[in-house]
């Protein structure tokens, strides 16, 4: 069997006090699935790990059974490959060298989208802000931070991701993702 080296993304823990994994408890658990060489990057749910066999949806399935376990709680999780990652990097439609790691975002999809989901999303009445879409993957360029942007705000919208597990990652955190998932 090869071995694999993947990154978990878990959806919408550890914020405002809620919902919240360790990441000194969750490497031990991730461990315990079998999976080696785990690190946590930040406390929002960030996992590099390397595996031998699965797949990406078998192992999200086992990460999300291993959570609710331990913690109680449900949490949405992305299983993504190395060879992904750097992909949806490389394939950036932005200038990512020229920005600041919080002005653009990705957020990974569970699912392909299409534009069709989107169209009724007007880009131009949110310049300078702006949104490309890419392989399971939305790139968002907000120069103020996601923090304050509209146009992220309405990409958001539950209508908008109806079907879908979507978890946004700055690009500081896109890149060491990759880096992470990586090698040795």
């Amino acid at each position: 069997m090869t071995t694999k080296r993947y990154a978990a993304l878990l959806r919408g823990i550890n914020v405002g006090g809620s919902r919240k994994v360790p990441m000194a408890q969750l490497r031990p658990l991730i461990e315990g699935l079998g999976c080696t060489d785990v690190r946590t990057y930040l406390q929002s749910g960030n996992v590099a790990f390397a595996a031998d066999g699965g797949d990406e949806r078998s192992l999200a399935r086992d990460v999300e059974a291993a959570i609710s376990g331990e913690f109680g709680f449900a949490v949405d999780v992305l299983v993504r490959d190395h060879a992904y990652l750097k992909a949806i990097m490389e394939a950036c439609p932005f200038p990512a060298a020229e920005l600041q790691g919080k002005q653009l975002h990705v957020t990974y999809f569970s699912e392909p989208v299409t534009a069709e989901r989107f169209a009724g999303v007007d880009p131009a009445a949110y310049e300078p802000e702006d949104f490309r879409l890419g392989d399971r993957a939305l790139y968002l360029y907000a120069p103020g931070g996601l923090g304050t942007s509209k146009l992220g705000a309405q990409l958001s919208r539950p209508a908008l991701n109806k079907g879908l597990i979507a978890t946004s990652r700055n690009w500081n955190t896109v890149v060491k993702l990759v880096e992470l998932t990586g090698g040795a």
